[in-house]
């Protein structure tokens, strides 16, 4: 659920029929054998599943975004718009709201890719992030070894009653003394680490600046450290800071940043080098990128609560299958690739992960009350629509899943099952009148 957001149930599903198959042929195969041959099955099944893939766009999106809400079409359709309207360098996330509605907002915007450094910054437990309103943004190439030389700066963000985002690589001790004025509520700051590789380290912080009118400070062309005043700061919107990544919401973009931005498309027709294509491809994503903010509003904190949920796995979902596609849904992607893979192998080991991949097919199946013949073989792509009860092209009736989604949930339930298998044991809580032991 890390990597793709979704999938928590598919995997639990997978990882228990894993186990079940196992332990009915762990008289036949040594553990080490089993273990072998179940990962070389992971292997072909997502070989399998990764060449049944299409590209996820268009109305597509609402598809994927409604069944990962548990089949709200109203929130899969806003979705699927906020992720349109973004485009393919843009970014959607998704705020709680006190509004009885939810809506998508559209504003300028960067994604970084620099996220967490220290547990302290966090502002909002309930996403694991760190936010600052309207912050002021200082910016710093070079190392930053003592408080003093930003004395300047925090003194004025406190005066002001501002927060304060720093994108820069602080020395321990400076990180030390923020942290203990954040504690002891003096400042609201997030320091998020600077770019750093090569060339592409130039062009992010200097982009960085463009967009939140910072000016960047570096020792090796002259400047100061020493001497870091408040008009060195630029300020932005909002930022969000993430385990992995910062979201930066900007003012309407300058003159000069639109202008970068048409010489960058120009250079990048003219460019022959695929490197350099590259570089000013991910330059032109980041300074023309915009953000879409799903407001989740609800009649109460329980319906609030449970929407933010689902609308979160939507949103996670449908980045998951932007990123790499989708495949049938249903559990007939893993079905497929069972079917085709047993005719190929006859291991033992590998048969056992071919037969428990298809145990969220048949869960669905039965949750929908629908008589089905187990042994059945189904073309690629063809499953049956519970709904409907009638054998379709999953694809082509809107049923799908994002290929990340699977394989995230396929690995993840054979790492968990392997290793049950390997300690032979379980730890669990058990809840006992409504406390824990």
């Amino acid at each position: 659920v890390k990597e793709a957001g979704d999938g928590t149930t598919t995997a639990t599903i997978l990882a228990h029929a894993i186990l079940e198959e196992a332990y009915k042929v762990k008289d036949q195969v040594s553990l080490r054998e089993l273990k072998t041959g179940i990962e070389r099955a992971v292997d072909l099944i997502i070989k399998h599943i990764e060449s049944n893939a299409h590209p996820a766009d268009g109305d597509m999106l609402d598809q994927i975004a409604t069944i990962s809400a548990n089949n709200d079409a109203h929130i899969g359709k806003i979705i699927g718009d906020a992720f349109r309207a973004v485009g393919g360098n843009g970014v959607v996330m998704m705020e709680r709201t006190m509004l009885s509605d939810t809506e998508v907002e559209i504003v300028e915007g960067v994604q970084y890719d620099k996220g967490l450094g220290k547990a302290h910054v966090v502002t909002n437990p309930q996403i694991k992030a760190a936010e600052l309103d309207n912050p002021l943004v200082l910016i710093i190439e070079s190392p930053v070894t003592n408080i003093k030389q930003i004395r300047s700066v925090l003194e004025y963000v406190i005066e002001q009653k501002r927060s304060l985002l720093i994108i820069a690589d602080l020395d321990q001790p400076v990180i030390a003394a923020l942290a203990m004025n954040k504690v002891k509520g003096n400042l609201k700051v997030n320091v998020i680490n600077a770019p750093t590789y090569g060339i592409n380290k130039k062009d992010t912080i200097y982009d960085l600046a463009m967009l939140t009118g910072a000016t960047v400070i570096n020792e090796d062309l002259g400047d100061d450290m020493d001497l870091i005043q408040p008009e060195h700061l630029g300020n932005c919107i909002k930022s969000t800071t993430y385990d992995q990544e910062t979201i930066i919401q900007i003012n309407k973009q300058t003159d000069e940043v639109n202008s970068i931005i048409e010489k960058l498309k120009a250079d990048i027709l003219k460019a022959k080098n695929p490197n350099e294509i590259v570089r000013l491809e991910k330059r032109l994503a980041r300074l023309s990128a915009k953000v879409a903010i799903v407001k989740v509003g609800a009649n109460s904190e329980i319906e609030l609560g449970e929407k933010a949920d689902r609308v979160e796995d939507a949103i996670c979902a449908t980045k998951a299958a932007i990123k790499e596609g989708v495949v049938a849904g249903g559990g007939i992607a893993l079905r497929n690739a069972s079917d085709d893979n047993a005719r190929k192998e006859t291991g033992v080991a590998e048969n056992v992960l071919f037969k428990a991949i298809k145990a969220p097919y048949n869960t669905i199946m039965s949750n929908a009350g629908i008589a089905h013949n187990p042994k059945q073989v189904y073309d690629d792509g063809y499953g049956i629509n519970v709904i409907t009860g009638e054998l379709v092209d999953m694809i082509a009736e809107g049923i799908i899943d994002p290929l990340l989604v699977t394989k995230s949930a396929l690995r993840n339930a054979t790492s968990v099952a392997l290793t049950i298998l390997s300690t032979d044991c379980v730890i669990n809580n058990l809840r006992v009148d409504g406390s824990s032991k």
